[in-house]
């Protein structure tokens, strides 16, 4: 540059989360912090903790759990790719279907949609020994997540003497990457089986805090029992566990007077009988409400839920009944109202794995996914965190067979909400002698879609306002040659030859400029439902990001490259930010003319 100025640039690695994490501890403890490091034992003595040497204490350990925090502490340096041709209403849609290893992708939409979700669910593979493709590689991710997309899966038989170990390996990083996701409201349920709902339960407690659990449901997802030679218990239910990120995540079933009945008529009109007795123990134990109503006490145990005052005005009117020995309270219907009670931990009427596989089947006109979760289950668990405007995003990051996109749309169209799906799954290969990949379905990925695509169409039909649409992206390394930090191995000389000659340009050869756009906003925390603008400002080509010109993205180098006479040109747009790339620029006097053009007019200006 002509001058000695340091313009700031993109960062090109995603979020910084142990950072982000330490800065909020230096927030509330900066004493515990020296020269820029934790005194552990400071914090801790400050917290009440004093460090005794007690090795006895309970911890939940496992053979790889260091490498685990390393793992999801790690940036990634890869990108999403947009594939519009694979996506319906790709300009219009808020939803997102997004292919590649959810680790990488967690870490990828950490900035953008950071405590933004409203509601997680995630029905990960269940460790039964087979189908275990989520082995994770701390040096190299991207790499290890091409090889998967190109093989087999891989078992994870109990004979390896790690067969826990593993899925809680894989199980910790994501886990952790999704807490940062969820809103302080938010809410995060994960299907489970017997076999590891322990662990998981265990796992959880660590991740989102102990004081977070909210409730195991049990789901009853078939009404008949298996009869396998050697299996004397046949499991009818699964888990659900529920986590709340902080606040209350899960609200109360509100019971309108509509849905009740009045079966009992009297001169003043129809009613329903409550009984009033509640028990007389613990906290709720009141030796002053346990007087007579109408000549009776309550039953032994328990005592009334209204005070004595208030019950001798309601004998006056007449209000009570006694029967069966139980004193009861009439509620006519002209004086009734809405009132709230707790779900059950119990979803016994939400569909079942058969009842998912012919839906799915009908939709699909073939059976090429086993044991998907229904529609039912997975809307009442979004109804259970529902806002109260609807327009929340809901998070699936083992999508599988995209059901949590269906019932999203499905229940958009029920209630009229605006909910938001993002989808993600790793595009496991299909088996080759499966009814799947004879009906070309290569991949998992191509069943999800194909599903959003067919029940999104058949909703639109009779909901016109409804978002069908959905975004497709895929995980690969980043677009541009500086940033893209994979190892070369040994012997490949071709892949060292083509980084070299694409260190000529910035922007990989095989990308385009929108694939660069996109990565820009990943690493700036813009969301990629955002819309993009290509525009021209002072002849030159600009993209414009939002509806109202949040970000300038210029990569344009075109007729000797930018002048300071195009970022006035963009600045006199108010955008937020120009981003541009450093080598579009006419020459260093420019570069630096361009920074004081933009400091004049208060915009920042970020360098590719």
């Amino acid at each position: 540059m002509a001058e000695n100025i340091e313009i700031k640039k993109v960062d090109g690695k995603s979020l910084d989360i142990e950072a982000v994490d330490k800065e909020k501890l230096k927030a509330v403890f900066p004493q515990c912090f020296s020269e820029g490091k934790l005194d552990i034992d400071k914090l801790l003595s400050l917290c009440g903790e004093y460090i005794d040497n007690d090795f006895e204490k309970y911890k939940f350990e496992w053979k790889g759990k260091s490498e685990c925090y390393k793992i999801a502490g790690k940036r990634s340096t890869g990108t999403l790719r947009p594939c519009v041709q694979e996506s319906v209403d790709f300009e219009n849609t808020n939803n997102l279907y997004i292919e590649g290893d959810n680790l990488e992708v967690l870490k990828l939409l950490q900035n953008a949609y950071y405590r933004k979700v409203k509601m997680i669910y995630i029905d990960p593979p269940y460790n039964t020994g087979n189908d275990f493709v989520y082995e994770d590689d701390f040096k190299d991710p991207l790499a290890k997540y091409k090889e998967i997309t190109s093989q087999t899966t891989k078992s994870n038989p109990e004979t390896m003497g790690r067969y826990h170990t593993n899925w809680l390996n894989m199980m910790y990083p994501r886990l952790r990457l999704a807490a940062n996701l969820l809103r302080d409201d938010g809410v995060i349920f994960i299907s489970i089986d017997d076999n590891e709902v322990t662990n998981l339960r265990k796992l959880c407690d660590e991740v989102f805090g102990e004081e977070n659990f909210v409730a195991d449901f049990l789901w009853k997802k078939k009404s008949t029992t298996t009869n396998v030679e050697g299996v004397s218990v046949s499991a009818l239910t699964e888990h659900i566990l529920c986590y709340k990120k902080a606040d209350k995540g899960i609200n109360n079933r509100v019971v309108s007077k509509e849905e009740r009945s009045y079966p009992f008529s009297d001169e003043l009109g129809n009613y329903r009988k409550t009984i009033i007795e509640k028990k007389n123990e613990g906290t709720y134990a009141r030796k002053t409400m346990e007087f007579p109503i109408i000549g009776h006490k309550p039953r032994e145990g328990k005592r009334w839920q209204i005070g004595e005052e208030k019950a001798r005005t309601l004998e006056k009117l007449n209000r009570f009944i006694y029967e069966e020995g139980i004193v009861k309270l009439k509620i006519y219907d002209f004086e009734d109202k809405d009132t709230t009670s707790a779900y059950p931990n119990l979803l016994f009427e939400h569909g079942s794995t058969d009842s998912a596989t012919k839906d799915l089947k009908e939709l699909l006109r073939g059976n090429y996914f086993d044991n998907p979760k229904p529609t039912q289950l997975i809307k009442q668990l979004c109804v259970f965190s529902d806002t109260e405007d609807k327009n929340d995003i809901i998070l699936d990051f083992f999508s599988g067979s995209a059901t949590t996109a269906h019932a999203v749309m499905q229940l958009n169209a029920e209630d009229g909400g605006n909910r938001q799906f993002i989808m993600v799954q790793l595009p496991e290969l299909t088996d080759e002698k499966s009814e799947a990949y004879k009906a070309g379905y290569k991949n998992i990925c191509e069943i999800g879609k194909e599903r959003i695509r067919r029940a999104g169409a058949k909703i639109k039909a009779e909901h016109t306002k409804v978002d069908t649409g959905f975004k497709v992206f895929k995980l690969d390394t980043s677009n541009l040659v500086k940033w893209d930090d994979t190892p070369i191995l040994d012997n490949n000389t071709q892949d060292l030859f083509t980084r070299m000659n694409n260190m000529v340009e910035s922007i990989k050869t095989d990308r385009t400029e929108l694939d660069v756009v996109y990565e820009v906003m990943l690493k700036l925390g813009i969301p990629v439902t955002y819309k993009i603008f290509e525009t021209q400002v002072n002849g030159r080509k600009v993209y414009s990001i939002g509806e109202d010109g949040l970000v300038l993205v210029c990569l344009d180098k075109s007729n000797g490259g930018i002048t300071p006479e195009d970022i006035t040109a963009m600045c006199d747009l108010a955008p937020a930010k120009i981003v541009a790339a450093e080598n579009a620029f006419k020459d260093d006097v420019a570069l630096s003319n361009a920074y004081y053009i933009s400091k004049d007019k208060g915009i920042e200006i970020e360098l590719l």
